[in-house]
């Protein structure tokens, strides 16, 4: 508890700092050309900031702000009602995989977009360890942000791993929690996990396989823990995208990939470990639970799974692989979410 309250007073210090380090325009064109490690090119509309953490690293934040906000005082309070969208990666991925299909997505229909690389991943600075961190210190960085950065509570939308530390923010931020921590965790509107891994883990998930689906089980282990997709363009298609993938666009996440991920998310056994996350009380928040149909790595029992955990419905979207903002038909799952946005409003 001291530490949680040590960590908040700092943040609240350093909130009261000048914000010059994390402005878009100068980190950007000052660490532009030695930074960049991932050779991805932002869209129009788009920029890269980074956010200091408490720990002195730098998160990577990628920002698209709501198209009406742009336009004419009318539409900015129109656009003002909306809550700002920050995406959270999973494995081997990091915020470009948001800023390629659904950043612009969102914007066109007012929403502002962040989407950050969490440690270790992407441009963000590595911290010393042998792991980029665990659930508690991604999900703390994610709320850091929040707290220093946004002024109205936002969505979350997780993928994969990237649900699991929504999970966890969750539960640090549910309304019976002490008040520190929800300081910590700052309110949220709501939280979207996409194709996310289950609460009590992927131990489940592996398990399933090994006794339904040996081969499965065996390509799976051979393409995420043993990184087999960064070299097979045939194991990188079926892990992540629909059979009906052009290899061109296969190829260039696979390369994007291979260079977005410097250390592991987690320690796997340690993360199990410490797993399921908290529950929640029903209806504590407004929550979306995502899945397609045609996911390699989370199965139909998963997605129940935590639609179970959190007395939700999941939502299954047809002819869509894991990776479900990249797909080739990205924009099935980001119209499921729109509408969903929308009956919040209501």
């Amino acid at each position: 508890m001291a530490a949680l309250l040590s960590l908040h007073t700092i943040s609240k210090l350093q909130a009261n700092l000048s914000t010059s380090r994390v402005t878009v325009k100068p980190r950007a064109a000052l660490h532009g050309a030695q930074r960049m490690r991932v050779p991805y090119e932002l869209k129009q509309e788009q920029s890269r900031l980074f956010h200091q953490l408490p720990s002195g690293l730098n998160m990577e934040v990628i920002v698209q702000k709501g198209v009406a906000e742009k336009e004419s005082d009318e539409k900015k309070e129109r656009t003002s009602e909306n809550p700002p969208l920050v995406f959270v990666h999973g494995s081997y991925h990091a915020a470009w995989c948001w800023a390629e299909h659904w950043m612009p997505f969102f914007s066109a229909s007012g929403y502002d977009c962040y989407a950050v690389s969490l440690l270790g991943q992407g441009e963000s600075d590595a911290p010393s360890a042998s792991v980029a961190g665990t659930l508690q210190t991604h999900a703390s960085d994610v709320a850091d942000f929040i707290c220093k950065k946004l002024t109205f509570p936002p969505v979350l939308i997780g993928h994969s791993f990237g649900g699991l530390i929504i999970q966890y923010y969750i539960a640090n931020a549910k309304p019976d929690q002490f008040l520190d921590m929800r300081d910590f965790f700052p309110e949220l509107t709501g939280a979207a996990l996409v194709c996310s891994v289950p609460p009590s883990g992927n131990s489940g998930l592996v398990w399933r396989y090994l006794f339904s689906k040996p081969i499965a089980a065996f390509k799976v282990t051979r393409s995420l823990a043993a990184k087999g997709f960064q070299t097979s363009l045939p194991l990188c298609k079926e892990t992540f995208f629909s059979a009906t993938m052009e290899d061109h666009l296969v190829l260039r996440y696979q390369e994007l990939m291979k260079k977005s991920s410097r250390m592991p998310l987690f320690d796997l056994r340690k993360l199990n470990a410490a797993l399921p996350v908290p529950s929640v009380p029903k209806s504590a928040i407004e929550l979306l639970v995502l899945g397609a149909n045609d996911d390699f790595i989370v199965d139909a029992e998963g997605l129940k799974e935590t639609g179970r955990f959190y007395g939700v419905s999941p939502i299954c979207v047809e002819a869509v692989a894991h990776d479900m903002m990249l797909d080739c038909l990205w924009d099935k799952g980001a119209k499921v979410i729109l509408s969903w946005l929308k009956d919040l409003k209501k």
